[in-house]
């Protein structure tokens, strides 16, 4: 649970130190007092909700008495409903902005006016691929378009591209090297094309940008880290770093990231519901965070030497998983940055900024615990010395994204019980109840609620999308997929962090980047817990109250569909049918630009010859 008093008093500090603070942030872009007094209201508002929301839970359970349910219930609650809370304003906020001010992005961020106009690019900048027992030829293509596409800019000497790899399967390394030697032989700028391979992953994909950082840092003032699934147009390229040579108290200039378009069914429909939730969701955690904004690690400019100097990751005391090498580096090294007195920045606007998405659920539930593990990791590190207040509070959000996910699901496990003790209480107020429950669901579905009337409101958008009905449709599909894959995710997180607690760890590897189908065997073998655990949900439920039964299903249903729903969405001939009858699609799908039909080009390439 976040300490809501800590945090105001370190707010509370910051705004009233005796010790003299600028008047703007580092790079002059905002005035401090504007960010002071966005943090306050985003942060009353929060609490205010917050403890709306707990109060009126408080009232419902303590109907007929309080038992030892009650107050379990309530702590689940309590621990479960910050991020529900901070998405639904967040959510709010950027819809606000976007919609209902004048000029919103200047207001939220107005260093991106700078990207624009003629300014030529003199930072010279090195493009940064990382590798681990991925699949050369298709990671090395996308690097090769980046690189395409930047030299059509006419700013392409500026940049190098190196290709760091920390492979540990022989016969992948030799693929890479292969891969990375016929691109130099086609390409006659091939000086600025540099592959290197090292001997152990120290340090994991942090550890391996460092290593570049180290060796080649010194030639460069700018990097643009790229993971094996990513791709960036050129142009918006350049205006990322036409932002930094304009801020240079800037240290990370975050792009937002979409998906690209997929004949995976399962990636098609989770990247439509992002797509429609980053934008809102993204504009208003802008508008508060200001300079304190977030990293995920890739499709982002970094300032390669404060980066070097200030952000080099600690080793965590005591053993795996919690101890040893931090996992999830990226908002460790955001929050870094800014102790060091730069500016971490994201650009809240969609701009030529790609990557996959996982192709199937188990795959997501894969990546998922990869990021659950370093995210806990945060829990050493929240003491860190000299960080800002929202750098910390970034922490401690990740921290929760998690925490809250074992809460819901007790909450799921005790409902049975929680129905049986409410059909003994003869004045239980079953109205409010239901009121509280619906309220949850509208708080959860906010951001894509708030995509969608952003999408509506905005000329043209909606036939970005393909149409009135096919995005009306796609919307319907994306909400019934959002409740199904939550309640598959939800019980191996839970189950992970359980192992957490007695040593369980993670092994960082390769990805499965394209949709190849799932067999019902790998899935039942995967997911029984969430079977066996909707088992119990719906046979209880049946027996105590079908009513409570059927208002559940939006949480529930997905345990005992997790199975089907998983082999279904994974197969390609589903994912096929969507991409030829363009359902479920991005603006990428219906006028893709010239890097994405690129890649999708040599993706057939790839695919028929193997």
């Amino acid at each position: 649970m976040v300490d809501v008093q800590k945090i105001a008093d370190a707010a509370t500090a910051d705004a009233i130190s005796t010790t003299p603070t600028p008047l703007t942030t580092p790079a002059g872009i905002q005035a401090n007092a504007t960010l002071v007094r966005r943090r306050w209201l985003v942060l009353i508002l929060n609490v205010t909700t917050w403890f709306g929301l707990l109060g009126w839970a408080w009232t419902i359970l303590s109907a007929g008495g309080l038992s030892a349910l009650d107050v379990l219930l309530f702590a689940c609650f309590m621990i479960g409903t910050p991020w529900l809370v901070l998405g639904f304003w967040n959510a709010a906020i950027g819809l606000f902005q976007l919609h209902a001010v004048r000029d919103g992005i200047s207001n939220v961020a107005p260093f991106v006016a700078a990207g624009d106009g003629p300014t030529p690019v003199i930072a010279k900048t090195a493009v940064l691929m990382t590798l681990r027992n991925e699949a050369p030829e298709r990671a090395i293509e996308r690097l090769k378009i980046v690189k395409e596409s930047l030299d059509a800019t006419g700013e392409g000497r500026h940049f190098s591209y190196f290709v760091l790899s920390d492979t540990d399967i022989a016969s992948v390394g030799d693929a890479e090297q292969k891969a990375v030697a016929g691109w130099r032989a086609s390409d006659p700028d091939n000086a600025r094309i540099i592959y290197r391979r090292r001997a152990s992953n120290t340090g994991f994909k942090a550890g391996n940008v460092r290593d570049f950082c180290q060796r080649w840092g010194g030639d460069f003032e700018l990097m643009l880290p790229l993971d094996a699934d990513s791709l960036m147009v050129g142009h918006d390229i350049v205006k990322l770093v036409r932002i930094m040579q304009a801020y240079p108290k800037i240290g990370i200039l975050q792009s937002l990231v979409v998906g690209t378009p997929s004949s995976s069914a399962f990636a098609r429909i989770f990247q439509f519901g992002m797509r429609l939730g980053m934008r809102a969701y993204t504009m208003g955690q802008a508008w508060w965070v200001g300079d304190c904004g977030p990293f995920w690690g890739h499709n982002a400019v970094v300032r390669i030497k404060p980066f070097l100097e200030h952000c080099a990751l600690p080793i965590l005391p005591g053993s795996p998983p919690l101890g040893g090498h931090v996992l999830s580096h990226d908002q460790v090294e955001a929050t870094l940055m800014r102790r060091a007195g730069f500016e971490v920045r994201v650009m809240p606007v969609e701009g030529g900024s790609y990557e996959d998405n996982p192709p199937d659920a188990l795959e997501f539930i894969r990546r998922d615990v990869r990021w659950c593990q370093g995210n806990m990791q945060y829990l050493k590190l929240l003491n860190s010395p000299g960080l800002k207040c929202v750098s910390r509070f970034q922490l401690v959000w990740a921290i929760l994204m998690f925490v809250g996910i074992p809460a819901w699901t007790l909450m799921i496990a005790a409902l049975p019980f929680a129905a049986a003790q409410a059909q003994t209480i003869a004045d239980f107020p079953v109205a409010s109840a239901q009121a509280l429950y619906v309220t949850f669901l509208l708080m959860y579905l906010s951001p894509k609620i708030a995509g969608t009337i952003d999408a509506i409101l905005t000329p043209g958008e909606v036939r970005r999308f393909g149409g009135a009905w096919r995005f009306a449709l796609s919307c319907g599909v994306e909400v019934i997929f959002a409740f199904l894959q939550g309640a598959v995710t939800t019980i191996r997180t839970s189950l992970f962090m359980i192992g957490l607690i007695f040593g369980k760890s993670i092994v960082w590897s390769g990805q499965q980047r394209d949709a190849r189908g799932l067999s019902w065997s790998a899935a039942t073998a995967a997911l029984w817990p969430q079977l066996i655990f909707g088992l119990w949900v719906w046979g209880a439920l049946l027996l105590i109250s079908q009513e409570t039964l059927l208002w559940s299903l939006p949480l529930t249903a997905g345990y005992l569909l997790a199975i089907p729903f998983a082999v279904i969405t994974a197969d390609p001939c589903l994912g096929q049918w969507m991409q030829r009858h363009r359902l479920v699609g991005i603006p990428e799908d219906f006028a893709p630009p010239q890097e994405i039909l690129m890649m999708s080009r040599k993706a057939h390439t790839l695919q028929a010859e193997r």
